[in-house]
């Protein structure tokens, strides 16, 4: 089966399933559980920030990247522009902006705003595996960032 041979329904939820992978990513990490976001790749899925050098290869390790993130930070991701393109009836890609809001040293409450930590976007790539679509490669390329603040004492919640 190739590309041309897929119906605008077929198309149309292949999409879908890959833009509900891309803000399934951002609602685990900001209001899930982070440790779940690997679930979200291929086995052998890759993050990766170049401009960081950094590389995490495999469920496992992604596992434990996203789950080392500090019990205390409190973030939140926008994630817009999502562009899917299907290359195959099995694979696709995907470009789409984010914003993240994003401190350390939270205990609860309303804080007042902050600028973004990250402005930037990232380039995906996906695979369909036993009929799931999933993850297979997720690059950031970051335009605007900063470090992480923390919360003075007065601050927190």
């Amino acid at each position: 089966m190739d590309l041309e041979s897929l119906s605008p329904t077929d198309r149309l939820i292949a999409e879908r399933a890959c833009e509900r992978l891309i803000v399934e990513l951002v609602h685990r990490l900001d209001l899930g559980r982070p440790e779940t976001v690997a679930e979200l790749f291929t086995p052998d899925g890759v993050w990766e920030w170049p401009a960081g050098d950094r590389r995490v290869e495999g469920r496992e390790a992604l596992r434990r990247y996203f789950g080392g993130r500090p019990a205390d930070r409190l973030s939140r991701r926008l994630c817009t522009n999502i562009l899917v393109t299907l290359t195959s009836p099995t694979t696709a890609t995907a470009t789409s902006y984010l914003t993240t809001y994003r401190v350390d040293g939270h205990t609860g409450g309303l804080l007042p705003p902050r600028p973004p930590t990250q402005v930037g976007h990232y380039e995906d790539t996906f695979q369909r595996r036993d009929g799931e679509w999933l993850l297979a490669h997720r690059t950031l390329f970051l335009a605007f960032g900063g470090p992480t603040e923390r919360l003075g004492r007065a601050e927190r919640g």
